[in-house]
């Protein structure tokens, strides 16, 4: 077993351990049964994973041969699965000489890769049997293992899913089929994620923003540039206006920096050498090297630089909405959660060593308003994450290690005396300080970094920030840097499947819609709409020549949050006929008082 498969299940418990291993063992019955009905194909790699398993393979090995495999073929790959799930084949370790490991692979460029990186690591090779060696019927595998005893452990299983996928991930590779699958110790359990699965399917945000027109891609714009509709524009809106005017009534200072600066920037930060690979590359303009910003700390710093600073300025709380880029894989790029430009809602705090609690207070107090505002509920939808530093690793972490104990301790101390529920993550820090990340459960149950606060004890040293003390000395500051509602593309995904794209009123883009039943309200129609309008509610008027039920069937379908329903006896009185969303009828309401409800309902962002 490798040292990194190693650390990762020594974190589990013994049950999600035995979880793993009958994963892993589904994963190999599912690479024999490919092999068994397709042998010409050539098996690449498959892992167990958090939720299940997946297995690649090359189905298009030399220009002669080319195997399609889809979901239409499951049933059968799933039938010879149970076969050889049913001849209960033990699961046999054994250690190989790289020699032996390169005989045995000799055939699948694949494997022989795999085993070159073993050697280079100093690792020994490893396979595993699923059968006994050599006889008819078993197959032999480049394996670390963890496995079950035996092919017979497996109970529930269920294969999900086929999708391409770039070798190591890297799209310059030949592109593989993978294949999705899951385990489970019962059928009850596999039945209860199914549903899940079922019911993540229909909330993903990339389903959900295609049917409610809120944004779209482009092959011509580039993969993982997000498009956004009038729509999906307005409900981006109004969480910036929101983030920006809470920002300001807790003491930040907005400011607005450029897309691009030079490279050099990068280079004193110390960001380039760091992250270079998830860089864009420099642009040379003028005998200069430009490059698209990946972050907005350097800018806001030379801000601050830019006259002398007394205690007395202290904390300075600079905050932007900022645009940034940085490369994504190909292979990663999913939806609105992994983009190549997002708009951070992004901030540093600059403050001296005695103030850095209170302000990590501060901060944590603004993320968690905006997420019980979201509905989140902590321990259910979020955690925070204690993101520490590797005090052996001075080519990946800034080498002090009395400043990281004590801002490890600083973040500690927060969390604990908050009674924040919380884990450690060695290893998760950023390269000039640890770090409190939020870590955020999306709709299919996985955890994303949501928001991040983290403790900066280098920037100050490279950028040379400073600020005369009490006693008129030059004094070095410490940083915080912190998103308070993150990157507002992965936050707009994480809304999306939370309300199920039935957003609160006061994030809804399309608020209420006016459906007049017949020609004869159009004028009273137009007249609520215009009303509704002044007072700052996004309103359209439906007045199109089709049924009354059809637009009320398609106002449901957009979930729009409420219908006014226009009739004779309405314009008669003067009065709305009110549906919310879900068939609630709310009877008939004066203009006036439904503005009046709405106009609350909007103040109070409520959900």
């Amino acid at each position: 077993m490798s040292q990194k498969l190693d650390e990762a299940l020594s974190h589990k418990s013994v049950d999600e351990q035995q979880l793993w291993a009958l994963r892993h063992t589904t994963e190999h019955v599912l690479h024999q049964a490919i092999k068994e009905l397709y042998p010409e194909i050539q098996l690449a790699m498959g892992p167990a994973t958090e939720d299940g398993f997946y297995c690649d393979f090359d189905s298009t090995p030399s220009p002669e041969v080319k195997v399609v495999i889809s979901e239409a073929n499951f049933p059968k790959i799933e039938k010879r699965m149970r076969e050889i799930i049913n001849r209960n084949l033990p699961m046999i370790r054994q250690e190989v000489s790289v020699d032996e490991a390169r005989k045995l692979f000799a055939n699948n460029p694949y494997k022989l890769e795999w085993v070159d990186e073993i050697e280079q690591r100093g690792e020994k090779v490893t396979i595993y049997w699923t059968g006994q060696p050599g006889e008819k019927g078993s197959m032999v595998d480049l394996c670390g293992g963890p496995h079950a005893d035996s092919t017979g452990a497996i109970k529930a299983f269920k294969l999900l899913s086929v999708a391409g996928a770039y070798w190591h991930g890297d799209e310059k590779n030949k592109m593989l089929t993978r294949i999705y699958g899951t385990a489970f110790n019962s059928q009850e359990e596999l039945d209860a994620y199914l549903a899940q699965l079922e019911k993540a399917r229909q909330n993903d945000h990339r389903k959900l923003g295609a049917e409610l027109g809120l944004f779209t891609f482009s092959d011509l714009v580039g993969k993982g540039l997000p498009l956004w509709t009038p729509k999906g524009a307005t409900v981006r809106r109004e969480l910036e206006r929101f983030v920006v005017d809470e920002e300001l009534a807790r003491g930040y200072l907005h400011v607005n920096t450029p897309d691009i600066a030079l490279l050099d920037l990068y280079r004193t930060s110390g960001h380039y050498p760091y992250y270079k690979d998830t860089m864009y590359a420099p642009i040379t303009i003028d005998d200069e090297e430009f490059m698209l910003r990946p972050m907005t700390c350097p800018h806001h710093f030379e801000i601050y630089k830019s006259q002398p600073r007394s205690y007395k300025e202290l904390p300075m709380r600079l905050a932007e909405l900022a645009q940034l880029y940085r490369y994504e894989k190909s292979g990663e790029l999913t939806g609105l959660m992994r983009v190549r430009t997002f708009c951070l809602a992004d901030a540093h705090i600059i403050a001296r060593k005695s103030q850095a609690v209170e302000e990590i207070n501060g901060v944590i107090d603004l993320i968690e308003y905006v997420l019980k505002l979201w509905g989140l509920q902590p321990g259910e939808d979020y955690r925070f994450r204690l993101s520490l530093g590797n005090r052996q690793d001075d080519k990946k972490y800034y080498k002090d290690d009395a400043a990281w104990d004590f801002a490890e301790n600083v973040l500690r101390q927060v969390l604990q005396q908050r009674g924040s529920m919380y884990f450690e993550a060695e290893d998760e820090a950023a390269f000039y300080g640890p770090k409190i990340d939020v870590q955020m459960k999306n709709v299919h149950g996985k955890e994303e970094t949501a928001f991040t606060v983290q403790y900066d004890f280098v920037m100050p040293k490279r950028f040379q920030l400073s600020y005369i003390n009490e006693e008129g000395k030059e004094e070095e500051p410490i940083v915080v840097h912190r998103s308070s509602i993150g990157a507002v593309e992965r936050t707009m995904a994480f809304l999306i499947e939370k309300f199920g794209g039935a957003f609160p009123l006061w994030l809804a883009p399309v608020q209420a819609v006016v459906i007049p039943i017949s020609e004869d309200q159009h004028q009273y129609a137009a007249e609520v709409s215009t009303a509704l309008r002044q007072a700052k509610i996004r309103v359209e008027n439906w007045n199109e020549a089709e049924s009354m039920q059809k637009r009320i069937r398609r106002a449901e379908k957009e979930k729009v949050p409420y219908m006014i329903i226009l009739g004779k006896q309405e314009v008669e009185d003067k009065m709305l006929s009110v549906r919310h969303r879900g068939n609630q009828d709310l009877g008939l309401l004066q203009l006036q008082n439904f503005i009046e409800k709405l106009g609350q309902e909007i103040e109070d962002k409520a959900l």
